[in-house]
């Protein structure tokens, strides 16, 4: 009977009990990532710290200057999203699908304004990335960040059509669909504010 049951299909792969395969992935992927960013801010680093000082008498270059008080309100809007990204994630715990619905919209929104808030920054910046080192760091980096908004944007835009369409549930394993994006969108919030004060504030 073992023979025939395993003819009929292959057997159960080994896994790990304490971690989902998923939440792995997730992980690894964001490791990935973080070294991704590390190389753009060594890059950013160089510019400022070894060629910096031989070619500019300040940072940002004059006559450039940069919004930080705009940028301050984007760090705002951003963190904001991750309370909002942590309310939809603990009311589906909860069974609560309009706090589900509602969080994920709100993060959705937050997100978006700051989209929207970064590329009217860019029309009003006054340099472009081909403006010395500091232009094509600076476009490089908030540039960067700015590419993992709109895709968090895209897995926020999936999980609320699923949560409208009422999936998802209080179990551990039918909630996923809302942790994994929710654990990008915070890895997403926490490297806006390392670009934040690299860039704009010291």
């Amino acid at each position: 009977m073992a023979v025939e049951a395993h003819a009929a299909h292959p057997p159960v792969a080994n896994k790990s009990s304490r971690v989902d395969s998923r939440l792995l992935g997730i992980y690894i992927f964001i490791a990935s990532e973080v070294m991704l960013f590390g190389s753009f801010f060594t890059a950013y680093f160089f510019a400022r710290v070894v060629v910096g000082p031989k070619e500019y008498a300040t940072w940002p270059p004059e006559p450039y200057e940069l919004p930080v008080y705009l940028a301050l309100l984007n760090t705002i809007i951003l963190m904001t999203s991750s309370f909002t990204m942590h309310w939809a994630l603990q009311s589906i715990k909860r069974n609560n699908r309009a706090g589900l619905i509602a969080g994920l919209l709100l993060t959705f929104l937050l997100g978006s304004t700051f989209l929207l808030i970064q590329a009217r920054e860019y029309t009003r910046l006054g340099f472009s990335p081909s403006d010395l080192a500091f232009g094509s760091t600076f476009y490089g980096l908030t540039g960067l960040h700015g590419m993992h908004v709109f895709v968090g944007l895209n897995l926020l835009a999936y999980a609320l059509i699923r949560a409208v369409r009422g999936h998802y549930g209080p179990a551990p394993h039918d909630h996923l669909g809302v942790e994994i994006p929710g654990i990008y969108w915070h890895f997403v919030d926490v490297m806006w504010i390392v670009v934040y004060t690299t860039v704009y504030v010291v």
